[in-house]
């Protein structure tokens, strides 16, 4: 119900938004991607786009930061990008409050207690979104999520949506690109990972 009421009441804006995405990036208007859901199945995650595809001579993409326009940058600092999403609330594949769905190829980098973060559909928002966004570090965010999924009630849920429409108009935590400030999960543990062995191996 929440889902389609916001999609109701947003529907000039996502009107205004997909039409200004088409003039300036380009199609298509949605970005699609597919992210782990309840119990870690996947499913296609809807958002605006933000960045152009843009490449280097070869035909590679090229970084995060040279693809996004100020444009994307408006839409990601007022999280405006992220209302398609309601359509994943309405089907079924997502919360408006839970973990937030990450990507496909950290699966296997979690520990087993992080993993209680998949035994919830994940959310627009959550209790990591509200402590600092895209400022908390991997291991605090994942526990985070955690914490959620273990502490769990309604009344949470209603604090942490108006927590997020404070953070939203303060524009609070908000990282145009992430990995500017943090590398990402598997990148992360991979490189702790052969650390550990590597002391492991020169202790043995």
């Amino acid at each position: 119900m929440g889902a389609a009421t916001g999609l109701l009441l947003c529907a000039p804006i996502l009107a205004v938004i997909a039409l200004l995405v088409r003039l300036k990036l380009g199609s298509p208007i949605l970005f699609r991607q597919q992210r782990p859901g309840l119990h870690g199945k996947p499913f296609t995650l809807y958002k605006f786009r933000t960045m152009t595809d843009a490449r280097d001579a070869d035909g590679n993409l090229l970084p995060d930061a040279d693809r996004l326009t100020s444009f994307g940058r408006f839409l990601r600092r007022t999280s405006l990008d992220e209302l398609p999403e309601l359509i994943n609330v309405l089907k079924g594949d997502m919360s408006l409050v839970g973990p937030r769905p990450l990507l496909m190829q950290y699966m296997p980098y979690y520990t087993p207690r992080e993993q209680l973060r998949h035994s919830v559909r994940p959310g627009i928002t959550g209790l990591a979104q509200i402590s600092g966004r895209n400022m908390v570090d991997w291991d605090s965010r994942l526990a985070l999520d955690v914490e959620y999924v273990e502490n769990w009630t309604l009344w949470l849920d209603i604090k942490i949506l108006f927590k997020t429409v404070a953070n939203v108009m303060r524009r609070s935590g908000v990282v145009d690109v992430p990995v500017s400030i943090m590398n990402d999960l598997d990148i992360e543990r991979s490189e702790k990972r052969r650390t550990v062995n590597g002391e492991h191996s020169s202790s043995s």
